[in-house]
């Protein structure tokens, strides 16, 4: 008799908080609930950018520096 494992490897990254708003925020606009303009409408997406960007940048910022230390 042999002893199998089964191994079961699965990744979900799912739509995310900032992903339900706009889709919340899209449904509002599409039913005339709110009279938001677009770029307001999608604006989780691209403050959720711009917000991974600064983030990256601070990493890299504190590489750099530590690497002239």
């Amino acid at each position: 008799m042999s002893n199998k494992t089964v191994s079961s490897s699965s990744s979900s990254a799912g739509i995310g908080f900032s992903g339900l708003l706009t889709v919340a925020f899209i449904v509002l606009k599409l039913c005339h609930v709110i009279d938001w303009a677009w770029v307001w409408v999608l604006s989780p997406l691209w403050i959720s950018f711009v917000l991974g960007i600064l983030i990256f940048a601070f990493y890299i910022g504190i590489a750099v520096w530590i690497r002239r230390i």
